[in-house]
């Protein structure tokens, strides 16, 4: 499938994904291999003045809307901004990670430092913002842009297609999946999709079924590891008690929620609830054993897949008694 290029981006330059990634360590480093300083010793020596902290944070958002109305950023061939994404849109997800849900990630020494990877997530909340706290975790803590693959509809909606291409992700499919991975990337799929996702509160922490293992195939045609994720603490946020089918049917949705505070209390209802999240990576599944005719096999995906999905319900039960209480 050929990547589709926003029209937004039109005076963008667009380049390789291993460009890049080159460009932007190197604009990170100086030549010496250390982090360069942007604040030079004459120009504060003969002025005196040190700049305050809001006049920093003034120039440089200056400077960024400069670079952007002048078309002078880079975008990658799936549409994905780094500067965007790092000045925009990671902030704002991280005041909800760090102080809203308070995130706490384990195993992290199981996601690897580099090279293409699949990291496999159960999917919940209603709403998925488990997709968005996952991607701030990788990119803060693993030091590595999360690529997620989202369903059709989310490209459907124009601002919401656009920002998702803008952070790095694109459609669950082969063709785009399999690119990223033998690009070297870092990639993340929920296969429950929006079964997972808008599952009633009653069955909060039960998985549902994996797909057609669609996953594995990929991992298995690009030679990549699969890294089972679970997350716990997504469920809590919109709980589930009605779904709303004829308002679904109408509005073209898979579901239309009905939660404790959604829609009684109107916009305020679309605020989270505030829970405790916790984030479980387990070791590497590696599937060195299988060629990539495998990826062909219906048998050996299903084994696979359900063996993946074995390991991250496990891994959710583990989490859960890990975290106990919900909103403490």
């Amino acid at each position: 499938m050929n990547a589709q290029h926003d029209p937004y981006d039109e005076g963008a330059r667009v380049i390789q994904l291993d460009s890049a990634r080159q460009e932007r360590e190197s604009s990170n480093h100086g030549p010496s291999g250390h982090r360069s300083s942007n604040h030079g010793s004459s120009s504060h020596g003969s002025s005196g003045h040190e700049p305050s902290g809001l006049e920093r944070k003034l120039a440089s958002g200056l400077s960024f809307l400069r670079r952007r109305l002048a078309g002078e950023y880079e975008v990658d061939e799936f549409g994905f901004d780094s500067e965007f994404n790092d000045t925009i849109l990671l902030p704002f997800a991280r005041a909800f990670y760090e102080r809203w849900f308070r995130v706490e990630l384990f195993g992290l020494d199981n996601v690897p430092a580099e090279g293409g990877a699949l990291i496999v997530a159960n999917h919940s909340g209603t709403v998925p913002l488990d997709g968005i706290m996952l991607s701030v975790g990788m990119h803060d803590h693993a030091k590595r842009d999360l690529r997620l693959l989202g369903a059709d509809l989310i490209y459907q909606v124009p601002l919401l297609g656009h920002l998702s291409r803008k952070a790095g992700h694109t459609l669950a499919c082969h063709a785009d999946a399999g690119r990223l991975l033998d690009k070297g990337e870092l990639v993340g799929v929920f296969p429950e999709g929006f079964k997972g996702v808008g599952k009633p509160f009653s069955e909060r922490y039960r998985l549902q079924r994996f797909g057609r293992g669609g996953f594995v195939g990929t991992a298995l045609r690009s030679n990549v590891p699969i890294i089972p994720c679970a997350i716990v603490g997504a469920e809590e946020i919109y709980p589930k008690l009605a779904d709303l089918r004829p308002l679904a049917r109408l509005f073209g949705l898979p579901y239309f929620p009905v939660t404790p505070t959604w829609p009684l209390f109107g916009p305020a209802g679309l605020v989270p609830l505030p829970s405790k999240w916790m984030i479980q990576f387990g070791e590497p599944m590696t599937l060195d054993e299988y060629d990539a005719a495998s990826a062909e096999d219906p048998m050996t995906v299903f084994d696979i897949t359900d063996h993946v999905r074995e390991n991250v319900q496990q891994m959710l039960y583990d989490t859960l008694l890990r975290r106990g209480p919900a909103f403490f």
